[in-house]
Formats: structure tokens, sequence, C-alpha cells
């Protein structure tokens, strides 16, 4: 795959010449069994040096992902939901945790969910919450931060750097996946054109600069184009001044 990467060369250097960094992390959804897409994710990662942030569904996680976790220290779990079954209406946009259901429910998935894969995965597992489709009610933010998750994470920019008090926002930014249309690759050009307004936006300070970058992918649909996109990219970070960072530890390496 011939992509021009020489905008995102070119943002960087501006980084450089004024002294800044860009923390920079990767989130991949919807894991619940090890799978040959998930070795492929993991491999990319281990070659790329970049650890991935792997959003499993509670409920129907395996223990065949949990050894696939051992592993590696480059697949970090983290909680995706309960099921990725979507309770809005038909005219709303898809949402597990969204404004139409009780308080008491939506307490007892989140309970419930972060419960299973710590019994599974022990101290690996991280405590963020990554709602399916990125959607999450913000009434129950506060209820997140009291079953002890210390992270949400969506999609875009963030706004505040807390969703609630103990509870940070870590957002990813960049989805290589068209899924309004070919549910393939977005055109490549028009995803580095994208990370770089991004980034001009932290480096001038219309958006937090201090908020990891985050690449978000699903290695279950990738195709070909995807996963080469994902490793060009992968790598072009990489040699960006970027420092890495991992939940798991709260820290950028």
């Amino acid at each position: 795959m011939n992509v021009n990467w020489t905008p995102l060369r070119t943002e960087f250097a501006q980084w450089r010449a004024e002294g800044v960094t860009l923390p920079f992390w990767w989130r991949d959804d919807d894991a619940i069994e090890a799978t040959d897409a998930l070795s492929h994710l993991t491999e990319l990662a281990e070659d790329a040096g970049v650890p991935v942030h792997l959003a499993i569904i509670p409920r129907d996680a395996t223990n065949g992902l949990v050894a696939k976790v051992d592993q590696t220290r480059m697949l970090i779990p983290v909680v995706h939901g309960w099921a990725h079954e979507n309770h809005a209406p038909a005219d709303q946009k898809k949402a597990e945790f969204g404004v139409t259901r009780t308080r008491d429910d939506v307490v007892a998935e989140l309970s419930k969910g972060k419960a299973r894969l710590q019994d599974m995965f022990g101290a690996r597992l991280a405590p963020m919450f990554v709602p399916p489709w990125n959607r999450i009610d913000p009434a129950i933010m506060p209820a997140l931060a009291d079953l002890g998750y210390d992270a949400v994470s969506t999609f875009l920019p963030r706004k505040q750097s807390e969703a609630a008090p103990g509870l940070a926002r870590i957002n990813t930014h960049l989805d290589p996946i068209f899924w309004r249309g070919t549910r393939g690759l977005v055109d490549p050009e028009v995803l580095v054109e994208n990370t770089v307004a991004m980034l001009r936006d932290r480096r001038t300070g219309k958006t937090d600069i201090a908020e990891p970058f985050g690449y978000l992918t699903h290695h279950l649909v990738h195709d070909d184009d995807i996963w080469a996109f994902s490793k060009q990219f992968l790598n072009e970070m990489c040699e960006g001044p970027i420092v890495l960072y991992r939940h798991d530890e709260k820290e950028q390496t």
C-alpha cells in the first residue's frame, strides 16, 4: 500500500521544533475469544511495539482469550460493556447504556461485567470502561467511578479531562474503517489528513494536548487493506515525538 505520509511527518517536525510530545495509545474492540484475527493483531502490536487495549465483551469472553492474553504484555484487557446488545429504541442510535434504561439495570451490568473480567484476568485487567458504539448516558459516569472504574473511553477529542470525579476520559480519535459505506478502509489520504488536523488542533491549543491520541480498530472485521494501513500508521506514529500510553500502568513510555 502506497500512502503519502509527508503531511504527518511535516506536522511531527513542527511538534519537535516546539519541543512537545504526543501521548499515543491503541484500542481494539469486540474481543471475546482467541481467533486468527486476534493473533494477527497481537503480531502487529509486537512488531510495532505498541500495546493494544483490548476491549472485551464480558458476557461472552472465553478462557481461550484469557490464555491468549496471558502470553503477552502487548494485550491489555479492558471492559467493553456487558453483552454488546442494543437497548435503544429503533429511532435512536444504538447504545447498550443509553438514557432509556433504568439505573438499577445499568449498574448491575456495569458491576457484573467488571467482576467477571476480574475473575478471568485478575490483575491484568485495567479498570477502563468502553461503552459499545462509543455511546453512554452521561448520568452513568459517577456510577462507573463508584464501581471502581477509573477511566471511560469513547470517540473524538475530550472536552474535559474527567467524566466524573476520579473517572478520566481517554478517548480514541482515528478509526480506519468506513462504517457507513463499504466497511473497508477509509481513503488513506483522508485518514492522514484527519490525523494531521487533530494533531494541529492539539498543538495550537484548540483541543487537549494531554489526552492520549487514540487509534481505534476492530480486528474481527479487518480486511487486508485495513491491516496494511494499520501497520504503516503505527510505524509512522512511532517515528514521531510520541510517548506510548498504557492504562494498566497509568504511564507513558
